[in-house]
């Protein structure tokens, strides 16, 4: 059976992610496919998604390797994210199903709960639910695709802290799909920029070590081969 190349782009995206792959190392065809159980064919197709994403860059003399973004970049990224997820607010208040609103309400009586009770370790995928859940609702494949990128990309540029007051930041998810159920878009957008420029406070730059020389051309793994589960790998 041959393998998707999108689950094996989604494999290598979440390894380059997670540092399993460090940033600035190369990104060998025979290699990636003998990790991930596949052909030289669906990575190629994979390697070249990821460029076109920002994860990749093809070096003259190296081939493909894990891009190394600047600080810049990093910056841009998190105004773009302040700039899309209220518009994202603003049209899932217009087009969302019931559906989407009955999974807005359980993550945020769930968040609600786990907040309340200081069960913090839940949180973190509780919110990338949240605000996928969201994008999902806006009805715009184009503005769901740049959002699922940009939620990529800030893990792996910045840590994120726990919020102080994890209650606040769920009643301010709360406030937000009330504004939704409501299709009030404008209220929505609002909540939205509100809560996410208050998020902002909490991203971090990661720090990553500083490699030897000749180091950008070594083959860097941190952990063995594996095969791809496609059940479980999505773009």
């Amino acid at each position: 059976m041959r393998i998707p190349a999108h689950s094996v782009c989604t494999a290598i995206r979440d390894d380059i992610v997670s540092g399993v792959f460090e940033r600035g190392s190369r990104l060998t065809e025979e290699v990636l496919a003998r990790r991930y159980g596949v052909s030289r064919v669906p990575v190629r197709e994979a390697l070249r998604t990821l460029e076109s994403e920002g994860f990749v860059v093809t070096r003259r003399h190296a081939g493909a390797c894990v891009a190394e973004p600047t600080e810049q970049e990093a910056a841009d990224l998190l105004e773009l994210r302040m700039l899309l997820e209220p518009l994202g607010a603003a049209r899932a208040a217009q087009r969302r199903t019931e559906a989407h609103l009955k999974v807005l309400r359980g993550l945020v009586r769930l968040g609600q709960e786990r907040a309340r009770r200081g069960e913090g370790e839940d949180l973190r995928p509780l919110g990338g639910w949240f605000h996928e859940t969201l994008a999902q609702a806006s009805g715009s494949p184009g503005l769901i695709a740049l959002l699922t990128q940009l939620r990529h990309k800030t893990a792996w540029m910045y840590a994120v802290e726990q919020p102080v007051r994890p209650a606040d930041s769920w009643a301010e998810h709360g406030a937000i799909v009330d504004a939704v159920a409501r299709g009030d878009a404008e209220r929505a957008r609002a909540l939205a920029a509100q809560h996410a420029e208050r998020a902002i406070s909490a991203h971090r730059p990661r720090r990553t070590a500083r490699r030897g020389a000749g180091a950008p051309g070594r083959d860097r793994v941190s952990d063995p081969q594996h095969g791809v589960n496609i059940a479980s790998a999505r773009n």
